[in-house]
């Protein structure tokens, strides 16, 4: 049975034949996420039929790539081997290397002989890359690798267990991607073998899709500061992009009443000195870059695991001393705005307003600094993704320290 065959025995026309050979051809010769689009547009069977007649790491990437309802529909309808493992895969939740396993090749028993391996694992090497073979016992528990220069060079009469390199390292299957992801920036190996509690080899997961998987977390990084969740892609559907998006553009506006009930607070103060209206979005505008600029090396430093423990107090403090540079810098730009302002106007104590804008000024970008750092370390310590709407968070915040301290300011001084 080829690749292209179902798995009723009805015949098929020869151009449906025709059209999944060019569907199949066009899916290698594009990269995972150029030619999820294209699967998304077939039936769930002729999708199948696809992946069935993939190479298993391809189409194990391309399954990982499918949004979840789709590849959990597709699970029980391709064939094996790819089929089973992806069911297999299912099992585990989405940002876990079980997730992303692809079928374990060359596994072999430790009495194997070097020479007996070569011609086992010759038939698979034919149209699929093999960098290790993986030895196992009679229950499937991994107990060592052999690299294939080993089996190249080695005397074909030796057993594996004599070659094999002893208590390989491995992944679980429930381990986080981006702990793996550390992981694997200290060792640099092509292929890691992956093993349930027991140590009974499930799967392997290639260094490369790993390092795919993270980069694809840290595109996806921006969208979620924001309330963009991962999961959306350029190709998802409008439904299901507004239930991802909506909840958070209503949690937006109820944090955007809360600055705006700060506002009210000082109507007097305002409806007393007018030009303070002009720099309230002055205000909150670099502020909330300032708080923007700290959460976005936060959020860097815990992606990229620089963060180590006992180090938050320091880069608090370093994010505060930045936000009192800063705004002192732009605090003085700022106050000679208000004092040209105030003067072309005719404004009642432009020196003091000008000196209220400096003090607020510094005020808040010391605030929205320290802000940008604990808002994501607040969502990691609840058990949340630290990059997961944390500029709502960030930005409400410094909105109501930037229009809450001018106005507190002017109704104390002026």
């Amino acid at each position: 049975m080829n690749a292209f065959d179902t798995a009723a025995p009805t015949a098929e026309p020869a151009a449906d034949t025709v059209r999944l050979r060019q569907l199949v051809t066009t899916v290698r010769r594009r990269a995972p996420l150029d030619a999820v689009p294209l699967l998304l547009r077939e039936p769930d069977e002729v999708v199948a039929r696809v992946m069935a007649a993939l190479d298993p790491p391809l189409a194990m990437r391309l399954l990982a790539s499918l949004p979840e309802e789709r590849g959990a529909a597709l699970a029980g309808t391709i064939r094996a081997p790819v089929g089973e493992q992806w069911s297999t895969n299912l099992g585990y939740e989405e940002g876990r290397v079980g997730r992303i396993m692809e079928p374990p090749l060359g596994t072999l028993l430790g009495d194997t002989t070097v020479a007996e391996a070569v011609e086992r694992l010759r038939p698979l090497a034919e149209d699929r890359q093999i960098v290790y073979a993986f030895v196992v016992d009679a229950d499937q528990r991994l107990e060592g690798v052999v690299a294939m220069r080993d089996l190249l060079f080695g005397d074909p009469a030796q057993r594996l267990d004599e070659v094999m390199v002893s208590e390989p390292f491995y992944f679980r299957a429930d381990t986080a991607i981006d702990e793996a992801m550390r992981a694997v920036l200290l060792r640099h190996y092509p292929v890691y073998p992956v093993c349930d509690e027991a140590r009974r080899l499930l799967g392997l997961v290639r260094g490369y899709a790993l390092f795919e998987r993270q980069t694809f977390e840290l595109t996806a990084q921006p969208g979620q500061m924001v309330g963009v969740e991962k999961e959306e892609h350029l190709y998802t559907s409008w439904g299901r992009s507004l239930r991802l998006r909506h909840p958070w553009l209503q949690l937006n506006l109820l944090t955007a009443f809360l600055a705006g009930a700060v506002v009210g607070l000082f109507e007097d103060t305002i409806a007393r000195v007018v030009a303070l209206a002009a720099f309230l979005p002055v205000l909150a505008g670099q502020s909330g870059n300032t708080g923007c600029q700290a959460l976005a090396v936060t959020l860097r430093g815990l992606t990229l695991n620089e963060l180590k423990p006992g180090m938050g107090r320091r880069l608090l403090a370093k994010e505060a001393l930045l936000g009192l540079c800063n705004g002192a810098l732009v605090g003085v730009t700022a106050a000679l705005g208000m004092l040209i302002y105030g003067q072309i106007n005719g404004t009642a104590s432009p020196l003091l307003l000008a000196c209220v804008v400096l003090l607020a000024m510094v005020g808040s970008c010391v605030a929205s600094g320290v802000t940008g750092v604990l808002v994501p370390l607040a969502l990691r310590r609840l058990g949340a993704d630290p990059a997961t709407a944390s500029t709502i968070f960030v930005t409400t915040a410094t909105d109501v320290a930037s229009m809450g301290l001018l106005l507190g300011l002017a109704t104390l001084l002026v």
